[in-house]
């Protein structure tokens, strides 16, 4: 640095030339990360390297979410190894077959962890015929009841389901919780919905991608205050990155997705989507 400018103009300068926007946003605020797979064996090489990286990269928080059994126990694990980190319970519509009325109570007794903060992922999906679509409806009326029980909010899965979801979420949810609908993928009507309820749509790196207009016009259409950002890693990854490995790092790309689409500066989709994210998860 030269010591005859004065630091703030010489900080001006360095942002004038497009530097150290990444470290302002660090400062001021840190993207939250509401759905990641870090326990996914695609990160088993270098994990800690990984998510020891993620503060410098502004990730502020993360949220481990559990699939099936074994993945549900790797997300309290890892709430639990690293502060930054929290963990989701709950068994993914393809886990299904595995569920048993056991299931149910151990799941309940996990909502108790103090670094649990929802009841997820779980939903429905028709993207394949199995698991069988009926099954599949039993276990998610159940965890919706379960998440009822603990007055937790939920993490729901759709695919190619939206409206045996949404029938069986008027029914079964509590609406009063909170929630989000993970990876939003249906039109802006069905949005509305949601939203109306007073739910949280998640939006990742589907919103860059060129077959994404669906989505854009859903981000264009919802208030910035019901908005969530989440990376699904390591999948779903952003362009430029596409078709690689993701992980929360990826989200700056998503957030100046949502800025371009809102007209809006990127630090601001931080902030709100940041404290949307704080107040679904009640942190």
């Amino acid at each position: 640095m030269n010591d005859d400018v004065p630091n703030d103009l010489w900080y001006d300068r360095m942002q004038t030339l497009g530097i150290f926007n990444l470290e302002r946003d660090m400062v001021n605020r840190m993207i939250f990360d509401t759905h990641a797979h870090y326990m996914d064996d695609r990160f088993a090489e270098d994990r800690e390297e990984l998510l020891a990286s993620l503060h410098d990269a502004g990730i502020g928080n993360v949220v481990e979410v559990g699939a099936g059994i074994q993945s549900t126990k790797d997300a309290v694990a890892l709430s639990q190894q690293y502060d930054f980190v929290y963990g989701a319970v709950g068994i993914h519509p393809d886990g299904v077959p595995e569920m048993t009325d056991e299931t149910i109570e151990w799941l309940k007794e996990l909502t108790g962890e103090p670094k649990v903060v929802a009841v997820g992922e779980i939903g429905l999906d028709y993207y394949y015929d199995e698991p069988d679509r009926e099954l599949q409806k039993k276990w998610f009326i159940r965890q919706l009841q379960l998440a009822k029980e603990t007055k937790m909010p939920v993490i729901i899965h759709s695919r190619d389901a939206a409206q045996d979801t949404l029938q069986i979420m008027e029914e079964h949810c509590d609406w009063s919780q909170g929630g989000v609908i993970h990876c939003f993928s249906y039109t802006v009507e069905t949005a509305r919905i949601y939203l109306k309820k007073g739910f949280y749509l998640g939006i990742g790196g589907v919103v860059t991608f060129k077959n994404g207009r669906k989505l854009v016009e859903v981000v264009k259409e919802a208030p910035l205050e019901q908005l969530v950002l989440e990376t699904d890693s390591p999948y779903l990854t952003p362009v430029p990155n596409r078709g690689k490995r993701n992980d929360s790092r990826q989200l700056t790309y998503v957030v100046d997705a949502i800025a371009q689409i809102k007209g809006i500066d990127r630090q601001e989709v931080i902030r709100v989507t940041e404290a949307n994210a704080q107040r679904m998860y009640r942190l």
